[in-house]
């Protein structure tokens, strides 16, 4: 039985970084993975979601270039071009993957991990032992519990990412990220796309302002707020509106983006404290059991594939003796459609139901100089910031429009920081850039007040 300082389970941005992190620390690392090196965020998820949006956008955008004096006679999507992209991006990093493991001196085996004990794990007839383990097992699609759920045309996300045409008509079961994210690709080139969301507004972690602006933003898909699915009766899909009436569409696909659940098997029988359906955890991503770690989705505290990578990092700290501790206040989270949207901390409804004093402004993007010379005037965008007026700190940051994934990162780090709106202003942002539309939103903080005071 050989030995190892260390055991993680599961190879996706949970797991791999915390093998990786643990074999620069000087440990001793098996990382046991079921199948491809990157998990469902290399796989299936992050990467070959982002890979096929990038073409739709720059279709989108080839479509519309005469508007900027660029003239293209013909344009076209190839479908099966862009899944080979795709697959090409997705293999590249898999190797990437696969080279920092050797790097680190990290060993890594495939095959179904399934628990024994807190300190035994086996793999096929193979028993491995450990001081240290980390689960990083990740989550699947949850199924939807209604009649025809099961019919081959009804699919989850991966399913998507194998599609061979475009569909002249799809349903979307779902108004999160993942629903969003495949009606505005699919939607972008050409199909006609209805999204059902059981909620009154869609992205449920964004801010209604921003949602809002999100859901007008995307012109050519048709939204049913506040409808539960009941039944997908061959390609016709039913649903019920809280008022009692009911509706239904036609599509030949049907994305069911419902959610996900943690992945338990192999890990649940070893007196975890599995509470709703995930691995509870402390701030240190401790379970239950002491030096069992669980990190990702599994845990069911956030989602995101960052969010793994830092909960990873924060057992490993553990591991290696050093303090860090999650801080879940400041984690960005981003939507890659068209438009992108981006949120980091509190939502102004959320900071109400807190009990917070708040404030809030807005600005357009259409006034922001970088975003109208590339857009004009009529594209979609909005900037809003949160205010804690207590302690006089930025407690949220929204974002509709383009660039918004890579400007968030700038509000987590504002926001951990805990800077004020009169640090942000003095801060120097490069102009132009999308991103100077956060230092003018703190400052029609300052109008808005005027405004009150003279009312």
């Amino acid at each position: 039985m050989k030995h190892y300082d260390v055991i993680v389970i599961g190879s996706g941005p949970g797991g791999y970084v915390a093998a990786q992190r643990c074999g620069e620390g000087g440990k001793r690392v098996l990382l046991i993975e079921r199948d491809h090196l990157g998990g469902v965020c290399t796989n299936w998820g992050c990467i070959p979601t982002k890979s096929l949006l990038h073409a739709a956008k720059l279709y989108v955008h080839a479509k519309h270039a005469h508007q900027f004096g660029i003239h293209v006679k013909e344009v076209s999507f190839d479908l099966a071009q862009a899944m080979a992209w795709k697959e090409e991006t997705v293999n590249t990093l898999r190797s990437g993957i696969a080279y920092l493991m050797k790097q680190s001196r990290v060993e890594v085996i495939t095959g179904e991990a399934v628990c024994r004990d807190a300190s035994h794990v086996q793999v096929g007839e193979e028993l491995f032992s450990c001081d240290d383990l980390i689960i990083a097992t990740g989550s699947t699609s949850a199924p939807l519990p209604v009649p025809g759920s099961n019919q081959t045309h009804v699919l989850t996300s991966d399913g998507m990412l194998e599609l061979k045409k475009v569909p002249r008509r799809l349903a979307v079961i779902g108004g999160g990220v993942i629903g969003l994210e495949f009606a505005s690709l699919y939607a972008s080139l050409g199909a006609e796309v209805h999204v059902i969301e059981m909620l009154d507004e869609i992205l449920p972690m964004a801010d209604s302002d921003c949602a809002k602006t999100m859901r007008r933003a995307m012109k050519e898909i048709t939204f049913h707020l506040g409808c539960r699915v009941n039944a997908i009766d061959g390609k016709t899909v039913s649903w019920e509106e809280q008022d009692g009436k009911s509706g239904s569409c036609e599509a030949e696909v049907t994305l069911v983006s419902t959610g996900r659940c943690p992945n338990l098997t192999g890990i649940d029988g070893i007196g975890l404290d599995i509470t709703q359906g995930a691995v509870a955890v402390d701030n240190r991503m401790r379970t239950n059991i002491p030096r069992v770690y669980a990190v990702g989705d599994v845990t069911g505290r956030s989602l995101l594939a960052h969010s793994a990578s830092a909960m990873a990092e924060t057992a490993v700290a553990s591991i290696l003796g050093k303090p860090r501790q999650m801080r879940w206040h400041a984690v960005p989270w981003a939507v890659y459609s068209l438009p992108e949207a981006a949120g980091c901390g509190l939502t102004e409804s959320e900071a109400r139901k807190l009990g917070i004093d708040v404030q809030t402004a807005s600005v357009q993007l259409r006034s922001n100089g970088r975003f109208l010379a590339e857009h004009g005037k009529k594209a979609p965008g909005i900037c809003k910031v949160v205010i804690d007026r207590d302690r006089n700190l930025l407690a949220g940051v929204h974002l509709v429009g383009s660039a918004a994934s890579e400007i968030i990162w700038g509000a987590a780090a504002l926001i951990e920081a805990e800077l004020r709106p009169g640090d942000i202003r003095e801060i120097i942002f490069p102009h132009p850039t999308v991103s100077e539309s956060i230092r003018d939103a703190l400052y029609a903080l300052d109008d808005a007040d005027k405004e009150q005071h003279h009312a």
